[in-house]
């Protein structure tokens, strides 16, 4: 099974373009300009990465080099989105170490090979959803930290280290980033069926071997983003991860 840019792709893409500037009408969501501009710009992107893989698939240097270009995006798009300004250093930190160690498990062990097929949409989910964990931990202990800034002057009254007193604020939400990762992982096949699953059985693929590869994605990126969220949380206690205001406001 194939799905091909053919004149019924086009309908089909346009009709879902359509629908959700529609949806976005109705319900006020004030998201119809910007989905639609996203979804042009997913096509025009996926069209040239097409046509780049068509050679990165072939050499493993050239697949090293596109997976480096999707860190530099990914940790572009999260620093961005969490506005820590000059501390995207640390968010680099932060994203690498959670997909470093999967990446060196998965072909290491040999559970999967090391070559440019494998790499390319391996490094790629893993990637993304270590940028997804990243975001959603400053979405939240950001927000956190500006509402409750006065649990934070109390702690340092007290004598505590800034650490601790940022700590004392923040503890409650870190895990709330990895929960829609192990809602996943607990529903798979039963709610949904992920896309490395389905890319296997398009890709001719026996439903065995779909499901070795979904369940092996799965688990790197519930443990990737459990890694990158640890770490965000010890660089933001440090004081290394914050947005500006945050920075100027946290100190000892």
């Amino acid at each position: 099974m194939t799905i091909n840019p053919s004149w019924q792709f086009l309908v089909a893409f346009l009709a879902l373009v359509a629908l959700t500037m529609v949806i976005s009408r109705v319900g006020r969501l004030g998201i119809g300009r910007a989905s639609a501009v996203a979804s042009v710009r997913a096509m025009i992107q996926l069209a040239v990465v097409s046509l780049i893989l068509v050679d990165a698939l072939q050499h493993l240097w050239a697949a090293v080099g596109f997976t480096l270009l999707m860190f530099a995006v990914a940790v572009g798009t999260t620093a961005g989105r969490t506005g820590v300004g000059r501390a995207w250093p640390w968010t680099a930190v932060a994203v690498a170490s959670g997909i470093v160690p999967v990446l060196v498990i998965v072909f290491c062990s040999g559970a999967s090979p090391f070559n440019a097929a494998a790499l390319i949409p391996i490094a790629g989910i893993i990637i993304g959803n270590m940028m997804n964990g990243h975001t959603l931990a400053g979405r939240r202990l950001f927000p956190a930290l500006r509402e409750d800034i006065g649990t934070f002057e109390a702690a340092l009254s007290l004598g505590l280290p800034r650490a601790d007193a940022i700590r004392m604020v923040t503890q409650g939400s870190v895990a709330e980033a990895v929960i829609p990762s192990v809602d996943s992982t607990r529903t798979v096949g039963l709610v949904t069926l992920p896309g490395a699953f389905v890319g296997v059985l398009l890709g001719g693929g026996s439903a065995v071997q779909a499901g070795a590869a979904q369940l092996l994605v799965l688990m790197g990126i519930l443990a990737g983003q459990a890694v990158t969220v640890v770490v965000a949380h010890k660089l933001i206690c440090r004081g290394l991860l914050l947005p500006p205001d945050l920075k100027e406001k946290l100190h000892e």
